[in-house]
């Protein structure tokens, strides 16, 4: 057993501690990108909602900008403006032509 290299029994335990930290940065990772969601969605509260019960209007972002892998649908759940109020606003917008980048209107 002379010879052997310490490596050898060093090599398991790092690898170990990498797939250990590697778990960890992944499931603490928030899935959402910065930016992806409308202001009031993190805090449970609609738009509509008002201490007086009075409707006031939505004060979300206006525009999405397209990322890589988006559809219309998934843009609608990340802003939470509904996928119908997409379409409407956006006649020209092709599902299958969608490119990184590109403007969508979500609001008028």
């Amino acid at each position: 057993m002379a010879g052997r290299s310490p490596a050898r029994f060093l090599a398991p335990l790092v690898l170990v501690g990498f797939v250990i930290a590697l778990f960890v940065v992944v499931t603490s990772s928030d899935t959402d990108p910065e930016g992806a969601r409308a202001p009031n969605q993190s805090s449970g509260t609609t738009p509509d909602a008002s201490p007086t019960g009075t409707a006031e209007k939505p004060t979300g972002r206006r525009r999405y900008i397209v990322r890589a892998g988006d559809t219309p649908s998934s843009i609608a759940e990340k802003t939470g403006v509904p996928l119908e109020q997409i379409m409407l606003l956006n006649p020209d917008l092709d599902p299958q032509t969608l490119s990184p980048g590109q403007r969508i209107q979500l609001r008028e």
